[in-house]
């Protein structure tokens, strides 16, 4: 009798995990529709037998569970009954596990689909409104052009007081600058020989420029003449 007892728990324990893992799986599949941005008005077939394959497979596991603890209560006497037991209650607590994550995923899914036809209801409203009602419609595509307009003279606003703003900045700095000038060439003229001496580098520019243009002519002069 103990070696069936034991028999009977090991085949029912395997059948147990194998039941959780299955679960686990579709769980995977049926995580999928609650992550979809948009969801279809109506459960597709898919979906629907996703969802009744989790519910069966929570009905078997309540079942083997129940069959689990009559097997465990035929054997209190025996020396293994407080592993079985801790084996039992873990089983029970992936179950309640697994029960709450459907019902987490069954309300978000329901979320899902109730917003996304919320919206779609919502559209349909308004072309239904817009279809009989053509004026209003004339009436909210130009408020819409105005509102579109009003942007546009905002952002060409805000591109001219840039405009305005550095054109002013570079009135500053020319004034600046022609005062730094100002000042370069009072403090010069107040220096003894300052100004003879820039004459000095002036006329020499001068020279140095005329040089250059008669040199320039000549050599131009001379390739015309040995052509």
């Amino acid at each position: 009798m103990a070696s069936s007892g034991s028999s009977g728990w090991a085949q029912l324990r395997t059948t147990a995990r194998s039941l959780e893992t299955q679960t686990e799986g579709l769980f995977h599949t049926y995580s999928q529709y609650a992550s979809m941005t948009k969801l279809p008005p109506q459960p597709s077939e898919d979906e629907s037998r996703t969802e009744s394959q989790i519910k069966d497979l929570l009905e078997k596991r309540e079942s083997l569970n129940a069959q689990l603890a009559r097997l465990l209560d035929s054997e209190a006497t025996l020396t293994s009954s407080a592993v079985k037991q801790t084996n039992l209650t873990r089983h029970r607590e992936i179950l309640t596990e697994h029960k709450r994550e459907l019902i987490r995923l069954t309300s978000s899914i329901s979320e899902s689909r109730d917003r996304a036809n919320l919206l779609s209801n919502v559209r349909s409203d308004i072309n239904a409104y817009r279809s009989s009602n053509p004026a209003a419609a004339e009436a909210e595509y130009m408020l819409e052009e105005r509102r579109r307009i009003d942007q546009s003279h905002g952002v060409i606003d805000g591109v001219l007081s840039q405009a305005y703003a550095i054109n002013e900045n570079f009135g500053l700095q020319r004034e600046t600058l022609t005062s730094i000038n100002r000042r370069i060439v009072g403090a010069a003229s107040q220096v003894p020989g300052v100004n003879a001496l820039i004459g000095k580098i002036g006329n020499k520019r001068r020279r140095d420029a005329l040089i250059l243009g008669a040199f320039i002519g000549v050599c131009f002069l001379v390739l015309l003449l040995f052509r």
